[in-house]
């Protein structure tokens, strides 16, 4: 099992290009299944998730030609479609079950496992069930597998989700673009990766998709999709990590490939810690402070608030903040399993149920580490390339599931970093 060696403390200094987004990926990948015609998916992130997912694709019956060095695929309906989505696929990412809305708005029928992925909560499908029954999917679940089936298309509905899911949303709005009639959608997540990618994907390829409201949205069904070239757009919580870089080490980076006003919120953030920020159209500029200011409370919030899946890095910068942070987790139940080994850097951070106080000016002492999910196993890396020595992070395939290439990626901006391979 894969580990990394790295020997701080480390400045960074340079230019970063941030990769395709994993999230945004994933459910237009999915979204692949709607299709008699070609997909092309461009930009695509060489990281396990995404092979996971195409793994998965393949597996249902599809074809694929895939370019790891232009970081494309083409995917191609065949003859011999089955709807089976295996647990032995399934089980390592979230995102498998996003296969099961366009399997019954395309074939009728679906037989998809429950889901895994990181250990960080409950995050019940409940909600993606709920929605798909609405539009006329009937289900039961055996043994861990859901078996699905229609007996005729998807219709149309008005579906309020009655919390926000970002996993729920996409699949509703996969299913419904085969569904007949019209199909409307309250409380919606409205993350970039669905509001900018998936639509903009859909309807590049013929589908109908409106958002008439902050957080809702009309899909009127087609009968089909029409062959497209699609781009993914840029990673924004690569492009998070890399800002959050830049300030823990004092540290400056120029980062290509990003909008930077999909996180306002975050870059905000950051101003106020005392980073200096200068941005063009997919430029960020970022000087890190030579002394990071704290900040009393940050909560994580669904889009446009402050991101959960960025928590983790923020947390291991106001380590070395001057004062007491907290930082409040509401989005998932367990998402502090990286301050264990922050502690273990030297931090000290006390934990009560969703709260984490973070009392600063921490002197990172480099440890032997281990990784718990993909966030945390960053965060990790972020400690640790400010730390006094060596700091070992074992169990760095939660790393390789989401973020592509970042060793090398770092070691060409300053940090002394190696990937050992057992």
């Amino acid at each position: 099992m894969d580990k990394f060696l790295i020997k701080g403390p480390c400045q960074v200094k340079g230019t970063v290009n941030i990769s395709g987004s994993k999230n945004a990926s994933l459910p237009i990948l999915a979204a692949s299944i709607l299709f008699d015609e070609p997909v092309e998916i461009k930009n695509l992130p060489n990281v396990r998730d995404i092979d996971t997912m195409l793994s998965l694709i393949k597996s249902l019956g599809f074809k694929l030609n895939r370019n790891k060095k232009k970081n494309s695929v083409k995917i191609c309906k065949t003859n011999k479609i089955n709807t089976f989505a295996p647990y032995s696929l399934v089980k390592t990412m979230r995102a498998g079950i996003l296969v099961l809305g366009p399997l019954v708005a395309k074939f009728k029928k679906a037989t998809t496992s429950l889901p895994g992925g990181c250990l960080i909560g409950a995050r019940p499908v409940n909600f993606h069930l709920n929605a798909l029954k609405k539009l006329g999917m009937n289900y039961k679940i055996v043994k861990g597998y859901i078996h699905a089936s229609t007996k005729s298309n998807l219709i149309g509905k008005t579906i309020k989700f009655p919390i926000i899911s970002v996993g729920a949303t996409e699949n509703a709005i996969m299913a419904a673009c085969l569904a007949t009639g019209k199909t409307t959608l309250k409380n919606c997540a409205i993350e970039p990766e669905i509001k900018n990618d998936l639509t903009s994907f859909l309807n590049k390829a013929g589908a109908k998709i409106k958002w008439t409201g902050k957080r809702t949205v009309e899909i009127k069904g087609v009968k089909s999709l029409k062959q497209v070239s699609y781009s993914i757009m840029g990673d924004r919580i690569e492009c998070g990590t890399f800002c959050v870089a830049a300030c823990i080490s004092q540290g400056r980076l120029k980062i290509n490939g990003f909008n930077p006003k999909l996180i306002k919120t975050e870059l905000n953030l950051l101003k106020k810690i005392g980073a200096k920020i200068d941005i063009n159209e997919n430029e960020i500029f970022i000087k890190g402070p030579k002394k990071i200011k704290n900040i009393p409370l940050i909560k994580t919030k669904e889009y446009d608030g402050f991101p959960t899946d960025l928590q983790a890095q923020f947390m291991a910068l106001l380590c070395k903040a001057n004062g007491k942070s907290v930082i409040s987790e509401s989005i998932f139940e367990n998402r502090f399993m990286h301050v264990a080994e922050l502690r273990r850097l030297g931090a000290k951070i006390l934990v009560k149920q969703n709260k984490a106080t973070v009392f600063g000016s921490t002197n990172f002492q480099g440890a032997e580490l281990m990784s718990s999910d993909l966030r945390a196993s960053v965060a990790l890396v972020l400690a640790s390339l400010v730390a006094n020595g060596m700091t070992t992070i074992n169990r760095i395939y939660h790393l390789d599931r989401g973020y592509e290439k970042i060793e090398k990626k770092l070691a060409k901006i300053g940090v002394n970093i190696k990937r050992i391979s057992k």
